[in-house]
């Protein structure tokens, strides 16, 4: 089988080691209770349930009816017992749902659908209805990424099984165990948007998964669907990455992948998407990888969303006395967390327990000038300038250079001999961009109400209307 890849990148050790091959073990907090964020991708949602209240599994209990909004559902049944502010998995804080098990497991899911005989407008909303959004980390709303724009029509749909991050292995230990439930999920997305085809990609570390994804693919009878590999390479998870590898086409600047006639999806995400057709579940339940040389236990997991962390110590996650750092997700993107009091979200990973000789705890140095960075950029672009024009203030020359066009992947932070914190200098650049940006609309809109003041007063209405 041909194999396919993308110009820069990086290959750290791999250090799947720790649990590959462990079967998915399904577990629940000691406490019985769960924190389960308000948000968890899209707009802010809004509550739905208030303090006494009792739920079910599946029950919906936080939404808004903005478009790019996710619903939040209860992953227990029981009763509300408070709403407070928590740190969460991505570093941040927000409003979080406490709600206590009352160890009847009582569910209320949606009724069963048929993803093919359903009209699109029944599948988008069943999507929608769910709450899935991307597993793979970002978290954004599957059903507006499942419907692109009518002039950007849909050619083929990506289910990306790469796994690149090193540590990670539950998208591997998924593939084992669900395939039939990815492809069947593949096939519904594919059907969604219109694709005449479709594509699995994995890297090649996993071409365990040969046999069985092919075996799936065929009692399916999804002839659109086909396998693809891809060199072990990071960050080939990447979506930029992986449609520049397996299509040859690369996403345009600060443009979106159904920009070249492609959608992208995780290998859960799509687990997910057949899930709540054929069960009517909503996305309540989060698998995740546990692992690290300061975890005495590494293991594959499936836990109910809004699981904190703690809950699971020392019933299910052993950990040793060397601990030093604690990441939620992998290890050149993951997030570093101060404890374990936070809840495990519906992007949610894996969650890494690292010892000294695992963290980089070099300080940095003044940059060299050498062009790794630049070297391995995944997205073309010069990591060392954006940051110099950054720190000098040019931000119109670090947009030139490709500030937004950073997908955050870390591999220029792994070559770079002067240990410069690259990322994070470019992720506070995009920052005070954004809010440059919000600054600008609210000037805007600010002319235009003026504007319409100036209108209405010529009218000569009086500004009695």
């Amino acid at each position: 089988m041909k194999m396919h890849t993308f110009k820069g990148g990086v290959h750290p050790p791999e250090k799947k080691g720790f649990t590959a091959n462990k079967a998915i073990e399904s577990v629940y907090p000691s406490t019985n209770m769960v924190s389960i964020p308000l948000t968890m991708g899209g707009k802010p949602n809004e509550l739905l349930v208030s303090v006494g209240d009792t739920v079910t599994r599946g029950q919906k209990i936080a939404d808004n009816t903005d478009c790019l909004s996710a619903p939040v559902h209860s992953s227990i049944s029981g009763k509300v017992k408070k709403i407070e502010t928590k740190l969460l998995a991505d570093g941040s804080t927000g409003q979080c749902i406490i709600i206590e098990g009352d160890g009847q497991n009582i569910e209320s899911f949606m009724p069963k659908l048929d993803p093919f005989t359903c009209s699109k407008t029944e599948a988008l909303e069943r999507v929608r209805e769910a709450g899935i959004v991307g597993m793979g980390g970002a978290a954004f709303p599957t059903h507006v990424k499942l419907s692109p724009p009518k002039e950007k029509p849909i050619s083929v749909v990506i289910a990306n099984g790469a796994e690149c991050e090193p540590y990670l292995t539950i998208d591997d230990m998924t593939m084992q165990e669900r395939a039939t439930n990815i492809i069947d999920g593949l096939a519904i997305a594919t059907k969604i948007v219109g694709a005449p085809k479709a594509l699995l990609a994995i890297e090649d570390n996993k071409k365990h998964l040969l046999p069985i994804l092919n075996e799936a693919i065929e009692k399916s009878g999804n002839t659109e669907i086909s396998l693809v590999l891809t060199k072990t390479k990071y960050p080939q998870g990447g979506e930029k990455s992986l449609i520049k590898a397996v299509l040859k086409k690369e996403v345009p600047s600060c443009g979106i992948p159904a920009d070249i006639g492609c959608v992208v999806l995780n290998v859960n995400t799509l687990c997910a998407i057949s899930d709540a057709f054929r069960l009517g579940k909503p996305l309540i339940d989060r698998p995740l990888t546990i692992s690290g040389a300061a975890c005495e236990n590494p293991k594959n997991i499936v836990v109910p969303i809004g699981t904190v962390l703690a809950d699971l110590i020392p019933e299910t996650i052993s950990l040793k006395e060397d601990l030093v750092k604690i990441l939620s997700g992998g290890p050149m993107m993951g997030v570093s967390l101060p404890n374990t009091s936070f809840p495990i979200a519906k992007n949610t990973s894996g969650i890494l327990f690292l010892n000294k000789k695992e963290t980089d705890l070099t300080t940095e140095s003044q940059c060299i000038s050498c062009g790794r960075c630049i070297d391995v950029c995944s997205c073309r672009i010069t990591p060392v300038m954006i940051v110099k024009e950054l720190a000098a203030g040019n931000m119109a020359e670090a947009l030139r250079y490709g500030l937004m066009d950073c997908v955050e992947c870390g591999s220029c932070v792994y070559v770079c001999p002067a240990h410069v914190q690259l990322i994070q200098r470019i992720r506070t650049g995009k920052q005070i961009r954004r809010s440059e940006i919000a600054q600008e609309l609210q000037i805007q809109e600010k002319n235009l109400a003026d504007c319409g003041k100036v209108m209405e007063a010529d009218c000569g209405c009086g500004g009695d209307k």
